[in-house]
């Protein structure tokens, strides 16, 4: 899977780095400075790139966790995201990493012990009160569990935490880990979904939506929370009869009374991101719908459309979730 390895020169002897280099023996090494060498390098194919990344090991310095984005919130008050990753294994042509970065290779921080001490530092500045992170917001939080180790060591920190919320986002089927310890109950693992025809012209690479659903279904046997996410809810003819039939489906095949949170949000990008993905797939009719409105900041479908599908989508959710439970993302 990974044929190339770059490594920031004084990470060479760190037991991450060892690990993954015995995981990966004929990998091609290269040393490097630091990462952004390599990631923010100009005249990169970012779609050649996609087609075999490669893996990037490095120290994350600084600005390791960050306040979320006002609107990014399942219930909580203070709410806080971290990425142990950039970019991520799939391809989905609605996401803005692909035009956040230059290159699609993917870039792991193995300086986990760094990440714990900066979250437990957060929590501490909000005793008694519950703190969200959110671990999905520059890769998929599960889709290389076996190679990060990611939910190995970051799950014991949580549970340690007795303020710390964590959402694993993922469209992932990697839950093994998940499945072979006590589940947390203040770790939800929050799924991904967009109707079966959209998701064939828009999802690359991604595991097949019968997958996911069977992934959610052992998980949640083994007693884990978990969430649903429909972010973002992408316009399409029909759009209407797509979705009723997407909920229905998921109702039918889980526990929405058991669910910890129901959240959905339209297609938006920052307008730099857009213009920068728009150039690596010109002819997406994804990017060249009349819906779509470019405003000083990010671009979104136009207001009124934007409100008619929240106003549909939440109203055929609210069958099968209770308000309490059921949150936008306006950001």
């Amino acid at each position: 899977m990974i044929d190339t390895l770059y490594v920031e020169e004084q990470l060479l002897q760190h037991p991450r780095v060892a690990a993954l280099r015995s995981r990966f023996p004929r990998a091609r090494l290269i040393e490097c400075g630091r990462y952004g060498e390599i990631l923010n390098r100009k005249a990169q194919n970012f779609r050649l790139q996609k087609q075999r990344p490669a893996l990037l090991l490095a120290r994350k310095h600084e600005r390791r966790v960050l306040p979320a984005p006002a609107g990014y919130s399942i219930g909580g008050g203070h709410n806080y995201y971290f990425s142990h990753m950039l970019n991520c294994v799939y391809d989905c042509r609605y996401c803005f990493l692909q035009g956040m970065y230059r290159s699609a290779h993917y870039v792991l921080f193995v300086n986990y012990e760094d990440f714990a001490s900066d979250l437990a530092a957060v929590c501490a500045r909000h005793p008694g009160q519950p703190v969200y992170f959110f671990s999905g917001y520059d890769c998929d939080s599960l889709a290389l569990e076996p190679v990060s180790g990611f939910c190995e060591y970051f799950l014991p920190q949580f549970a340690a935490l007795d303020n710390a919320w964590l959402e694993l986002r993922t469209k992932s089927t990697q839950v093994r880990h998940l499945l072979e310890r006590a589940p947390l109950p203040r770790v939800v693992v929050a799924f991904s979904f967009t109707p079966l025809e959209i998701a064939a012209a828009v999802e690359h690479k991604t595991p097949a939506l019968e997958r996911r659903i069977e992934a959610m279904r052992k998980l949640q046997a083994a007693g884990w929370p978990l969430g649903l996410r429909f972010d973002p809810l992408i316009h399409a003819d029909g759009y209407q009869n797509m979705y009723r039939e997407l909920f229905a489906m998921l109702a039918g095949q889980l526990r929405w009374d058991q669910l910890h949170s129901v959240s959905c949000g339209v297609f938006r990008m920052p307008q730099n991101y857009f213009h920068n993905t728009q150039r690596l797939y010109p002819r997406e009719p994804l990017f060249a719908t009349a819906s779509l409105r470019h405003g000083e900041n990010m671009v979104a479908y136009q207001p009124e459309l934007a409100q008619e599908m929240m106003d549909f989508c939440q109203a055929e959710l609210s069958q099968y979730v209770a308000a309490d439970r059921l949150f936008t993302c306006r950001y």
